[in-house]
């Protein structure tokens, strides 16, 4: 599969811990189905079952990796760990798939992780000359190595995790299970999203988006903190604080323009309600002369209503997403007489034939997809296409788990808007005023580093995503 040219998703998270033994293998399937807009690449489940853990991982979506036989073959248990990834350190291969399983001295650990360490590089160097051996290129393995470093002097899982805590730099959200807990942890600058619910019969969920708690039946309890640790058991759930309030608050603002689920709600803000804002403040910033307004699926949907409402221009379904194309989606071969984007998206030519519109999309990282979906409108008859995009122009990587990675591939560090506006062929553009980011936020700290460069933590040196496999290539 050729890798895809745009912005991909950050990974998803879950867990439970049920007083009784329960589908714990299904249970989390369903949990995975509601976080699959956040990693693509592969999933795993690990279900407990009296402290002998079972599980599969593999490349694909959860319905690809999980078939009813698959599922079937678990035991029944009572806490489970689940995982989707799309990797932003590490190759995409099976030995990066999650729950990472580690067996040590102390017992057995299954660890998810949706994030990324800024100093990844930096603590497995030092893990490597301490003898370490790591079979994955994944920064997750390192955090399995420091917690279990750890636990060998630790009175408890939940100790070693908090120690662990102090060497870790970056973005974390944790789902950890050990043969008798349940734990998650976030880092301190609460990078990523995490929270949990329980069920009217006790059991309790952690997830990374409140969508995926509903999905198992769970009502939401909170947002775990930055820095909290929960620890749950069959007595119930217990929190430590001690690396709460040590740092700033730097919550990822690309969270709510386009990461999450629309019906999630993250940090107390509502997902789809942030984004109905980003498209109000677009109206009143650019404002534009058309007849009709309509969003590129599915993150650009509720932006588009939001910039309808505000400019008093009707909102219209004008562009059609293919809800079939998954990862194992075959790109057209260069010289072939076949757009992907006609195959992924499509034009209802009577919303927009005569018109002037307002394409509103959530972000341009290189411009090619967007020139498409333009090519396309006017194909079908749209007089003058306005574009207006509800991010600010991506101008600097990012190091907390949304893969861009060099500034050379973003087309706003090379041209103006003006000239992006020429090469993607549309008629204006305008992008959400980076000064006005905190109201899609509920004006609670966040991170908007891709967008301004104000960076929360120390720069990596080396940035690549393959980093890793790059230093196993010059071994060899």
């Amino acid at each position: 599969m050729r890798r895809q040219t745009g912005l991909h998703e950050a990974c998803g998270v879950f867990g439970l811990l049920s007083p009784k033994p329960c589908d714990a293998a299904r249970l989390t399937y369903y949990g995975l189905y509601a976080l699959q807009h956040r990693g693509q690449e592969s999933c795993g489940i690990v279900v407990n079952d009296d402290g002998v853990f079972a599980s599969h991982k593999d490349m694909g979506l959860v319905s690809e990796v999980f078939t009813p036989e698959t599922l079937a073959r678990f035991p029944q248990g009572t806490m489970a760990v689940g995982h989707t990834r799309y990797g932003t350190t590490g190759g995409s291969n099976r030995n990066n798939c999650q729950p990472l399983e580690v067996n040590h001295q102390k017992g057995r650990m299954a660890l998810a992780h949706n994030g990324n360490l800024s100093n990844a590089a930096v603590l497995r160097n030092e893990l490597e000359l301490g003898g370490a051996i790591f079979h994955t290129t994944s920064d997750t393995e390192t955090i399995a190595y420091i917690i279990t470093k750890e636990r060998l002097r630790a009175p408890s899982i939940e100790e070693a995790l908090s120690r662990a805590m102090q060497t870790l730099d970056g973005a974390y959200s944790l789902v950890l299970m050990s043969p008798q807990k349940l734990i998650c942890a976030r880092d301190p600058n609460g990078f990523r999203p995490l929270c949990y619910g329980k069920t009217p019969d006790g059991m309790y969920v952690v997830a990374s988006e409140s969508c995926a708690v509903r999905a198992v039946g769970a009502e939401v309890v909170r947002d775990v903190e930055p820095g909290e640790i929960l620890v749950f058991h069959k007595d119930g759930v217990t929190s430590r604080r001690e690396h709460c309030g040590i740092k700033q608050k730097r919550f990822c603002i690309f969270e709510y323009i386009y990461f999450a689920r629309p019906d999630s709600v993250l940090d107390g803000v509502c997902v789809h309600q942030s984004r109905v804002e980003a498209g109000k403040i677009l109206a009143k910033a650019h404002p534009a002369k058309a007849d009709v307004v309509i969003g590129a699926p599915d993150s650009g949907l509720d932006a588009a209503l939001g910039f309808s409402e505000a400019s008093g221009i009707p909102y219209g379904i004008g562009l059609i997403k293919n809800k079939y194309i998954g990862r194992t989606f075959i790109a057209p071969e260069q010289g072939e007489r076949v757009d992907g984007v006609k195959l992924k998206l499509a034009v209802i030519e009577q919303s927009v034939r005569g018109k002037r519109v307002v394409l509103v999309d959530d972000s341009i990282v290189r411009g090619n997809t967007i020139a498409r979906v333009i090519r396309l409108l006017r194909d079908a008859g749209a007089l003058e296409i306005h574009v207006r995009i509800s991010s600010p122009p991506f101008l600097h990587p990012c190091y907390y788990g949304t893969d861009i990675d060099s500034e050379d591939h973003l087309i706003a560090c090379r041209h103006s808007t003006e000239a992006i506006c020429k090469r993607i062929g549309a008629d204006s553009l305008g992008y959400l005023p980076v000064e006005q980011l905190g109201c899609l936020a509920g004006g609670s700290g966040f991170c908007s580093a891709c967008f301004d460069g104000n960076y929360p933590t120390e720069i990596p040196k080396d940035t690549r995503k393959d980093r890793f496999e790059a230093r196993l290539s010059d071994i060899r």
